[in-house]
């Protein structure tokens, strides 16, 4: 497989009243075509800051240092263009038609007083220039077609709040898939990014959104980054994790393993916290995600961890090998896998 987008350091930096922030602190990852990978964390650690730092969105006096690689059109590293360092015209360019996002809530994401297929419209019009109303319309019924949203004609004509949560998302989707990479109306975005697109939504719905997303993903080959805070969610569509924290990656590997054998403490404590189908009392982390303008000096996670040595006070770890495509940012990793080998 080709590496699809590579992240070398990236960082985000707000301006608040009580100084500068950062929502996302040195990450770095690789992405490859048709992979998927699960963005993981609590409210607060830089998940959808990253996404929207991509997609240069950011809010105004937003400070980004690091580099975001994304290979050419045809897959070649040579024609690799790095998003952090492009202007806002080539921004426009690339939103939409390379890059692609299904955001948090789709009522606040779509305009109230437009027609659901006169906003897939005017996606695909920003990327495909001279097309006919006949040939936009078509499209967007082949868009909200491909989306799965049953009786197309019909929902185009409604406006947002008559859609059911279920039918608005699969309308995100299909806006999101509307203006593809290529002129060809079978075209897609080479990456798509979907931040908590299941959030709202109750569990048999939710099982549809993951399923359609699962099925775009092997029809078009799509390559799936996916940011939640649910990892019962996250073990059906990830092929790799990253678990977040206060802007970092603390675990980062193959989602079987790091759901099987979390390495780090704070990973370890979201799955006791989480639901599993093998009945068990849940145990909720102590203590809160710290204010991003008070982090301790060493470990973010420290103030909250059970396995907290002296050394864990002084410098932030660095990512540690816990086995194959596996890390993990703990001076403890050594310790945890002798204890899950025994």
């Amino acid at each position: 497989m080709t590496v699809l987008i590579e992240l070398r350091g990236l960082t985000v930096e707000l301006p608040t009243p009580s100084g500068w922030i950062r929502p996302v602190d040195d990450v770095s990852f690789t992405l490859e075509t048709g992979e998927s990978l699960g963005l993981v964390g609590e409210s607060g650690s830089g998940k959808s800051m990253l996404a929207l730092a991509l997609m240069g969105l950011l809010p105004p006096g937003a400070r980004v240092r690091g580099e975001a690689w994304l290979a050419g059109a045809n897959g070649a590293a040579s024609s690799r263009v790095n998003l952090l360092a492009l202007s806002e015209r080539e921004r426009m360019a690339t939103r939409g038609r390379d890059i692609a996002m299904i955001f948090q809530e789709p009522m606040t994401a779509l305009n109230p007083v437009m027609r659901v297929g006169a906003q897939i419209a005017e996606a695909i019009r920003a990327h495909c220039a001279g097309l006919t109303n006949a040939e936009v319309d078509r499209r967007v019924l082949a868009a909200l077609e491909r989306a799965a949203v049953p009786e197309p004609a019909l929902r185009a004509r409604q406006y947002p709040h008559q859609l059911s949560g279920g039918l608005r998302q699969r309308a995100m989707i299909a806006m999101a898939l509307a203006a593809g990479s290529t002129s060809t109306a079978h075209s897609a975005p080479r990456l798509l990014i979907a931040d908590e697109p299941t959030t709202a939504l109750d569990v048999t719905v939710q099982k549809q959104i993951l399923e359609l997303l699962a099925q775009l993903r092997r029809d078009l080959g799509l390559t799936l980054l996916f940011i939640t805070h649910d990892l019962g969610v996250v073990a059906q569509v990830a092929d790799r994790i990253a678990v977040t924290y206060a802007g970092r990656i603390v675990e980062e590997g193959p989602a079987l393993e790091v759901l099987a054998r979390p390495c780090h403490p704070y990973t370890a404590g979201l799955l006791r916290a989480s639901p599993q189908l093998v009945r068990h009392k849940l145990e909720p982390i102590p203590g809160n995600v710290p204010s991003l303008t008070a982090l301790p000096s060493g470990c973010a996670f420290e103030p909250r961890c059970a396995l907290r040595q002296p050394e864990c006070t002084i410098a932030m770890p660095e990512l540690r090998v816990a086995g194959p495509q596996h890390r993990a940012r703990c001076i403890l990793v050594e310790d945890i896998l002798e204890e899950i080998a025994r």
